[in-house]
């Protein structure tokens, strides 16, 4: 397994585990709309230093 393999197993189970978390405190729709606004943002800081 490569270092970057296991990096992004890691974020993957670390994701999951604030999905629960958040399903366990009731906060979904918060987390759902950080992840949105985090995706967008990233997409736009990407396209903008390309």
């Amino acid at each position: 397994m490569s270092l970057s393999s296991f990096r992004s197993l890691l974020y993957r189970l670390a994701r999951l585990l604030g999905d629960v978390n958040a399903v366990e405190k009731g906060k979904v729709p918060q987390r759902v709309e950080r992840r949105v606004v985090g995706k967008v943002f990233g997409r736009i800081l990407g396209k903008l230093f390309r």
